[in-house]
């Protein structure tokens, strides 16, 4: 089966990055809420579980945050990127299956590491501008909540 995707290529780079969790749930309201929301059609995406908690120093994600550094790091060198945006998710599997939390710490700690992250990312990569999110189920749908770091 050969499949053509309707949506026309546009070459021109917007020189940012999203890191978010892989969770397939929430992928369409990321994008929606980077383009849309953000107005960042054309994010060059870093997805793996967790998304931003893999650069917030648990042990439990030490691999994956080697990995994540290093994709992120070629993305900034090779596409010229000068922003990243780092989005946690509300009852992130990632956090309840691997690092064992939930309840009331949960959002409190993603919270947490969405800073931790951001600081992170910035001592690695040199790029200023980090910018933190933090998606909720709302109704039928997903709202994004800027976050402090």
């Amino acid at each position: 089966m050969c499949y053509t995707c309707p949506i026309p290529y546009v070459s021109e780079r917007i020189h940012a990055a999203a890191l978010y969790c892989s969770d397939g749930r929430v992928g369409e309201h990321f994008d929606d809420f980077l383009t849309k929301g953000l107005g960042m059609p054309r994010v060059d995406r870093l997805c793996l579980p967790g998304g931003p908690a893999s650069l917030a120093g648990h042990a439990e994600a030490h691999v994956e945050q080697q990995g994540a550094v290093d994709a992120l790091g070629f993305l900034i060198e090779a596409h010229g990127l000068d922003r990243v945006v780092l989005i946690q998710h509300e009852g992130c599997a990632f956090y309840t299956a691997r690092l064992g939390l939930d309840g009331a710490g949960l959002e409190r700690t993603q919270r947490a590491d969405l800073a931790k992250s951001a600081a992170f990312v910035r001592k690695v990569t040199g790029v200023e501008y980090v910018d933190a999110y933090f998606a909720r189920k709302v109704d039928s749908g997903v709202s994004f909540e800027p976050v402090g770091i």
